[in-house]
């Protein structure tokens, strides 16, 4: 092999690992952010569960989450709670000390069809945690998932 065909493959291989790495990086966030309800907490402490390093250092970033979504109150409605196994009933709370462990409520950036509540779906959008209440619904949470889009899987 001459120079001229090594320069050659060598600035192929150069050329393709630039194109390449983009898309190795996002697929390295993509995989980050993944969160699972195995993830939300970390230890019990005297004032309950508390959320986990994971959730904390993930808060405020794009995150995607697998679950079931539990049966809406209504069909117009923008948000809905993701649940980590199928549900009847939507499991709504009068407050956080009620809250249970396998739920996010999940704010949509726009209204969606909803669907069946024993399919499995993806949803993507911003982590928060901390106490809300809802003004709107009075519905309060102590996780969400904000500007949400989702897909069945």
């Amino acid at each position: 092999m001459d120079i001229f065909s090594s320069l050659h493959l060598s600035r192929r291989r150069l050329i393709s690992a630039a194109v390449a790495l983009p898309f190795t990086a996002s697929a390295v966030r993509a995989g980050d952010a993944s969160l699972s309800f195995d993830d939300l907490y970390g230890k019990f402490g005297v004032l309950g569960l508390e959320f986990s390093d994971k959730v904390k250092r993930l808060a405020g970033q794009e995150i995607s989450m697998k679950g079931f979504m539990a049966p809406p109150l209504k069909a117009e409605a923008q948000f809905f709670v993701l649940t980590e196994v199928p549900m009847s009933l939507c499991p709504f709370c009068s407050s956080d000390a009620d809250w249970p462990d396998n739920i996010v409520v999940v704010y949509l950036s726009e209204k969606q069809t909803f669907v069946q509540p024993r399919q499995t779906i993806e949803v993507h959008g911003t982590l928060e945690y901390g106490s809300w209440t809802d003004p709107d619904t009075g519905f309060v949470s102590l996780l969400r998932i904000r500007q949400a889009e989702y897909s069945a899987v």
